[in-house]
């Protein structure tokens, strides 16, 4: 594992490289070093970190493994990039203006039209981005989240290559109205594979879009879910990604049409990974390990995956985090598969915009949809994240 300052994580790996992964030359000078005095061959490179997507594509390419190419890994990092891309592609698509200034920005929201989602050219996690609604809510954002989408990804391998790019300019998108999902693939030679697709039931219409609560398998048509198969395929191609696993979401507005507001080059994070291997029995670390060796990934989807549902809890303020209550009351419950918290007593946590991430969750399954809903119902009700 190749990291600066590893603490805990160097428990699940034999040796600890230390760079400076903020740095895609370090990074790779690194591996570079390591491979002239290690034994044991590198078959493979995987990054599990939105950030690292650059850092992995160039270490594979400097070691000739299989990879997306590094200029698919930046394309699935460049917000304006992607979408550009994907408006070459003819994907349908939210309308999407940059602005640097205020003045920018109000003459790309007469263009789109309100209500408007500022957010990050780089970034993840939902973090500084929100929706304004009228000419007022954006002047009085604009500046906030602007800031924030430059100042909050400081450690980011792209942030001064796309900082000087664009000149600290932010994304103004058309808020679509509708339910979300998102969409766990493998690309297996060029091929697109849908593993799993998990729908967003509570409604996340802002001003931010905390992601709550996840459901899998999805109750859309299979007709729309045939037509989201083949724009997340189309998004692989727009992006060159040609390998790998990938994690794309999209908005479904009330009338069916799916319009697609993101791809990442990398395994959907939190608790995706466990979500998918609950439901269907598909290992999807297993699967991109195969394919970043060469190897054909088994991704043999069960007809009848298992009903499996996540709860993301937040706080309702910041400050110090005192604890969790009432994860004792349903560690024990037979329907749990998985509990997490990410901090400890004592930590100062975050909220929306600041935030890029829960304070913890909960993975369960059931044997209906119906019992999903119900458990997540019960499980919500239960825990409050303990702030002072």
């Amino acid at each position: 594992m190749v990291m600066k300052d590893a603490s805990w994580e160097s428990s699940y790996v034999d040796r600890v490289v230390s760079a400076d992964t903020t740095s895609i030359e370090e990074t790779v000078a690194a591996v570079r070093a390591l491979v002239a005095t290690e034994d044991e061959p590198v078959r493979g490179v995987v990054t599990f970190v939105e950030q690292s997507v650059p850092a992995a594509a160039a270490v594979a390419a400097e070691l000739g493994l299989p990879s997306i190419d590094e200029k698919a890994a930046y394309l699935a990092r460049d917000k304006y990039a992607m979408r550009s891309a994907f408006g070459r592609a003819g994907l349908v698509q939210p309308g999407f203006h940059l602005a640097s200034t205020l003045e920018g920005a109000l003459e790309g929201a007469r263009k789109l039209k309100y209500p408007l989602v500022l957010k990050p050219l780089i970034g993840g996690g939902s973090k500084y981005v929100r929706r304004v609604n009228d000419d007022a809510e954006l002047a009085e954002h604009f500046a906030p989240i602007q800031k924030g989408a430059w100042t909050g990804f400081a450690h980011d391998p792209l942030h001064t290559r796309t900082r000087e790019q664009y000149g600290e300019a932010i994304l103004l998108e058309a808020y679509v109205p509708g339910s979300e999902i998102s969409v766990e693939s493998l690309v297996v030679d060029g091929g697109t594979r849908v593993v799993a697709i998990h729908d967003k039931p509570l409604p996340m219409e802002g001003p931010f879009f905390e992601e709550v609560y996840y459901t899998t398998p999805t109750r859309l048509p299979a007709e729309l879910v045939e037509r989201i198969t083949k724009a997340v395929d189309a998004a692989h191609s727009a992006l060159g990604i040609g390998t790998g696993a990938t994690h794309t979401e999209f908005r479904i507005t009330a009338d069916g049409e799916p319009y697609i507001l993101e791809t990442a080059a990398r395994l959907g994070g939190g608790p995706v990974y466990q979500s998918v291997l609950l439901s269907t029995g598909i290992d999807m670390v297993d699967a991109l390990l195969d394919l970043a060796t060469g190897r054909e990934p088994q991704l043999d989807v069960p007809n009848s995956p298992t009903p499996t549902g996540f709860y993301l809890f937040f706080a309702e303020r910041a400050g110090e985090l005192v604890g969790v209550a009432g994860l004792n009351t349903i560690e024990s419950d037979p329907r749990v598969g998985e509990i997490m918290l990410y901090g400890q007593p004592g930590d100062q946590v975050l909220v929306p915009p600041h935030a890029s991430a829960a304070h913890g969750h909960v993975v369960f399954s059931a044997p209906t949809a119906a019992a999903v809903d119900a458990a997540f119902q019960e499980f919500r009700d239960a825990i409050t994240v303990e702030v002072r």
